[in-house]
């Protein structure tokens, strides 16, 4: 099994547990995030190096990726686990949905840019994407979350079909509620989030643990994805009826108007 990873978005929730499971087996891992302080603290647990900085530009993605060849000596596993939400619909202006599109899908490509090349040369390598269940069905109350976490899927999808017979594995991590901060300050979707049975950080990390044996595309924490994605395939009117039904009991528990959205 490979023994070098690199996390990003690994100052808390499901990168930080990523990084510390895989700590715990004796990997050696680096890691990164916006946030300094507690990237220190992670790396201070974990046995990891920090490498704090901007992984949604291509600088940022460059120099993660730089640094961490010159201290591990190859990255077998790229853990692209970054992302951020707006909880905004139509009212999410350019510059947010600017900032989603940077974070949650160009920074994949950005860093398969730096990444495939090399793994083509050296014989292969795995790029993890943490893409959300949004990225299968759909996010109500965050249109830029939803949309760039399918476009997550969707270049994941690409990069698989295109390299996996040169030995690159691609992989989607495809969770719906997971207890972090973003699910603490998801407001009123909290209660449609938590629908389902809500999994830990940890029990996300060891999905991503356990799939790096297998080369299965997506990694599902929550088993019922599986069934709601094969509904919207087969049924996708049915299934967009249901999610309608769900957004107007938001809307009657929040008292918003379609006008209010729009």
């Amino acid at each position: 099994m490979p023994d070098t990873a690199v996390v990003t978005g690994a100052a808390r929730g499901i990168g930080r547990a990523i990084a510390t499971r895989l700590g715990r087996e004796g990997w050696r891992v680096v890691v990164a995030d916006l946030d300094a302080d507690e990237l220190e603290v992670v790396a201070h647990e974990t046995g990891a190096l920090a490498v704090p900085g901007d992984t949604s530009t291509d600088a940022g993605v460059r120099h993660l990726v730089d640094t961490a060849h010159a201290h591990l000596g190859h990255v077998d596993v790229f853990f692209a686990n970054a992302g951020i939400g707006t909880l905004k619909g139509l009212d999410a202006d350019d510059a947010e949905w600017s900032r989603a599109l940077e974070t949650n899908v160009l920074a994949h490509v950005r860093a398969a840019r730096h990444l495939v090349p090399r793994w083509l040369e050296s014989g292969g390598g795995r790029l993890v994407v943490t893409a959300s269940a949004a990225g299968l069905l759909t996010m109500l109350g965050d249109a830029p979350y939803a949309v760039t976490k399918h476009g997550a899927v969707a270049f994941a999808e690409w990069l698989s079909a295109t390299y996996r017979h040169r030995g690159v594995v691609v992989q989607a991590i495809c969770p719906q509620g997971v207890q972090t901060r973003m699910l603490d300050e998801s407001g009123p979707l909290r209660d449609l989030l938590t629908r389902d049975a809500t999994v830990s950080a940890d029990d996300v990390a060891e999905a991503a643990w356990q799939a790096l044996s297998t080369d299965d595309f997506f990694v599902l924490p929550h088993p019922e994805v599986h069934d709601y994605a094969v509904q919207r395939a087969a049924h996708p009117d049915a299934w967009l009826a249901g999610m309608n039904r769900l957004q107007q009991k938001l809307d009657h528990q929040t008292g918003t108007t379609h006008e209010e959205n729009a």
